[in-house]
């Protein structure tokens, strides 16, 4: 039993979204795991409406966002139309 490990317990994990583009209007919305801050309408509705998916597939495979690994988050935001930006080549 001394050579057990141990899990250790994760923190809570949270999504930050930032919208670059700007019309002028203050926005921030949060939500139980998110925080989405800045953007134009259109971006700030569009980072919204991928942060509820995520959490839909989440509860759909019954886990939370803490619990699941760096591989499984990408195939989740990939499935919702979240894309990793490709390194620029300067």
């Amino acid at each position: 039993m001394a050579n057990a490990k141990k899990k250790k317990p994760r923190g809570q994990a949270v999504m930050l979204g930032l919208g670059l583009d700007s019309d002028g209007h203050k926005r921030l919305t949060t939500g139980p795991n998110f925080i989405l801050a800045g953007g134009s309408e259109e971006t700030h509705e569009a980072m919204t409406e991928k942060a509820i998916k995520i959490n839909e597939k989440l509860a759909a495979r019954r886990k939370r966002l803490e619990e699941v690994s760096r591989e499984e988050f990408e195939e989740i935001a990939h499935s919702v139309g979240l894309q990793r930006p490709r390194p620029s080549q300067n």
